[in-house]
């Protein structure tokens, strides 16, 4: 599938430390002429490298590993997002975790991105994901965005408990990044009253007087970091 006329590929790095995986996805993403992957690498160290010397436009990196297989993706992300805010960044995780998710965004959800691993089968949501990286954008998987609204709706007392469940089945769709068009043919309701749920949900979670409130992931997960809730 090669790229549209005058469409540039996305420069890509790869970090991940399981080498079948690794080239697995290179040879995915390099199939469909929609990105060149400059470097693959199996460590932090050798990614934080690689994207100082060829300043690629996004990057994938699994959250664990070496050399002490914990959340190095993460601290590899928040160091190429600090030095280099034009280079959008993927983060792969073998499982749904509130705990990494709040990590990752706890500085801010521009130009990044939370994915399940499980997702790299999945070329065309993986390639959505890299271009909105790219673009400044954030993406959060559907299976983590029920984690997080989920333990958190839990509370008794908190805002999410008071949402009723059109709300919360809205502020899903939101979370995911969709437009409130999606969410009326997602949900099989009329714009009209999409929007309606929108403006109620984000008055409820006091987030109705931010400025410039189309981040709907941005919003929804700067609700969440600060909402305290334990492990799931």
């Amino acid at each position: 599938m090669p790229e549209p006329p005058g469409t540039a590929p996305l420069r890509l790095v790869i970090a991940e430390d399981h080498y079948l995986v690794r080239e697995g996805t290179r040879r995915l993403l390099e199939d469909t002429g929609e990105v060149r992957v400059l470097a693959a690498v199996g460590t932090a160290t050798e990614l934080l490298d690689a994207v100082g010397r060829l300043l690629p436009d996004v990057v994938i990196a699994d959250i664990r590993m070496p050399p002490g297989h914990h959340t190095e993706g993460i601290t590899a992300a928040h160091a190429i997002r600090a030095a280099h805010p034009g280079i959008g960044v993927v983060v792969l995780s073998q499982h749904a975790n509130e705990n990494y998710a709040f990590d990752l965004f706890r500085c801010g959800t521009n130009g990044l991105a939370y994915l399940l691993k499980e997702r790299i089968g999945e070329v065309d949501e993986l390639l959505r994901a890299l271009h909105e990286v790219t673009a400044g954008r954030s993406v959060v998987d559907p299976r983590i965005v029920e984690v997080l609204i989920g333990s958190h709706a839990r509370a008794a007392d908190a805002p999410l408990s008071h949402l009723t469940r059109r709300e919360l089945d809205v502020l899903r769709q939101m979370a995911e990044g969709k437009t409130n068009r999606a969410i009326a043919a997602c949900l099989n309701l009329s714009e009209s009253t999409v929007e309606k749920h929108v403006n109620s949900t984000f008055a409820k979670l006091g987030l109705a007087e931010i400025p410039q409130l189309h981040r709907r992931v941005s919003a929804v997960l700067a609700y969440l970091r600060h909402t305290p809730a334990g492990p799931v």
